[in-house]
């Protein structure tokens, strides 16, 4: 699926969930969804409790996060001696 249309599924609205970026339609945050897919969970698994939740809509989340990280600098806490 084309990046943009995976972007639009993919909400931010300070009336949901505090402005945290949401699933279209749902109160699952891009945060929460990662955090599954980070503890090993596994997109199977998401969709089976999740009943109306799509692949594109995991999918989505993972673009999102992309995305931010796309434009985002890094600058090291701490420096490493050489």
């Amino acid at each position: 699926m084309e990046k943009s249309k995976l972007l639009d599924r993919i909400i931010v609205n300070p009336k949901v969930m505090c402005g945290k970026p949401v699933i279209k339609g749902t109160r699952l945050t891009v945060q929460y969804i990662l955090g599954l897919l980070a503890q090993g969970i596994t997109p199977e698994e998401i969709l089976r409790e999740y009943e109306g939740l799509t692949e594109a809509d995991i999918l989505a989340c993972i673009a999102f996060a992309a995305e931010l990280l796309e434009d985002t600098d890094f600058v090291p806490l701490t420096i490493e001696a050489m």
